[in-house]
């Protein structure tokens, strides 16, 4: 019998098309090596996303789809995953030891927008990245009581802060710096300030993704973010009702304009089962993540269902992600953090950091 040419085994792999990339593994570059030997097949997958929660999934598409292939005796399927720093605004540099920043935000409040943040930015951890949370809501910072965190943290130079840490996350909210019930009576210009100094003055470590959760509108700190912080991409949550779609839409549209672009669309709140007989209601109305996913050419991510637990675990300081890793919201939250992960992947990559410094010297 024949040995299996590469042409033949490229040819079946690109039969199995990547659900979170879109496109088969060959179109999106993430196939680093085939290796014939014999009858003996290795096939070696790099993703450019996190991916712990599909890993099997893939292994066992690929040995299938190859196995087939005449001539191959047995099948051997690596993958693996290389986060690399993605391309942000033109006039920006992305900020030391973070490779990409994503920034949650809502047109309005009470859509879920910080609950998505600290359980996507969970999600993205269990999934296999390293993870940074930056809470940017200066006047209701939530993400402390989310993450179950208290106390202020440490600095070791006097003007620097080293991030908290919570679940395998680090995390920075002006929540740290002021007590629980402390209003923030601050004009435009203070909070400004304030973001860009827990952004910037914060020692992160290597992350692979910072996920800013904005605080809703498009004010102030949304178009301090847009002008001053290098964002690798956005994300808009939003719930189905009418009035909440149209302050999506108007987000959407902000950060278009302001070249940062939107890997897609969380519809919260989309569902209500009845937690006595299972009835099914669409409370907030039904299809209207879709309908704007359409509308704009923007993925919808997921959605998401109205769940008390989901509230209860989150005042509680054990967000879903955490208290139930096994249940099936947790398992939405994944899907949605491997489908942000996986559009960013395909984005145009930041080379900056691979091209050496000029420094000119008198001499």
């Amino acid at each position: 019998m024949s040995q299996p040419t590469h042409d033949a085994i490229e040819a079946a792999i690109k039969t199995y098309q990547e659900p979170h990339l879109g496109r088969d593994l060959v179109a999106a570059h993430a196939i680093q090596a085939i290796a014939i030997d014999g009858d003996q097949v290795r096939i070696t997958v790099v993703l450019g996303f996190p991916a712990a929660g599909a890993q099997q999934a893939i292994v066992a598409a690929l040995t299938e789809r190859v196995a087939q292939v005449a001539g191959v005796g047995a099948v051997a399927v690596e993958v693996r995953w290389e986060i690399k720093a993605h391309s942000v605004q033109k006039s920006l540099k992305p900020i030391d030891n973070v490779k990409n920043i994503i920034a949650v935000a809502s047109g309005k409040g009470g859509v879920g927008k910080s609950t998505t943040a600290v359980n996507l930015a969970l999600a993205l951890a269990a999934e296999g990245a390293t993870v940074g949370l930056l809470d940017a809501d200066i006047y209701g910072p939530s993400q402390p009581r989310m993450l179950g965190i208290s106390g202020q943290p440490e600095s070791k130079d006097g003007r620097t802060l080293e991030p908290m840490r919570s679940y395998d996350i680090q995390t920075m909210s002006i929540g740290f710096l002021i007590e629980e019930e402390t209003p923030m009576i601050w004009r435009g210009p203070m909070v400004t300030q304030a973001l860009e100094q827990l952004l910037n003055d914060t020692n992160w470590s290597e992350l692979d993704y910072l996920v800013i959760d904005l605080p809703p509108g498009t004010g102030d700190t949304q178009l301090t973010l847009a002008q001053k912080v290098p964002v690798s991409g956005a994300i808009i949550v939003t719930t189905p009702q009418d009035i909440a779609l149209l302050d999506a839409r108007k987000g959407l549209k902000m950060f278009q304009k302001v070249e940062v672009p939107v890997l897609g669309i969380v519809e919260n709140m989309s569902i209500h089962i009845c937690s006595k007989c299972g009835h099914a209601e669409h409370i907030f109305g039904q299809g209207g993540g879709k309908s704007m996913s359409d509308q704009y050419g923007v993925e919808l991510l997921g959605s998401l269902p109205l769940d008390i637990q989901i509230r209860e675990e989150t005042d509680n300081g054990k967000p879903t992600v955490i208290a139930q890793p096994d249940s099936r919201i947790t398992q939405m939250y994944r899907e949605i953090a491997r489908k942000t992960a996986a559009k960013l992947s395909l984005q145009a990559k930041d080379y900056a950091a691979k091209f050496p410094r000029i420094v000119i010297q008198n001499t």
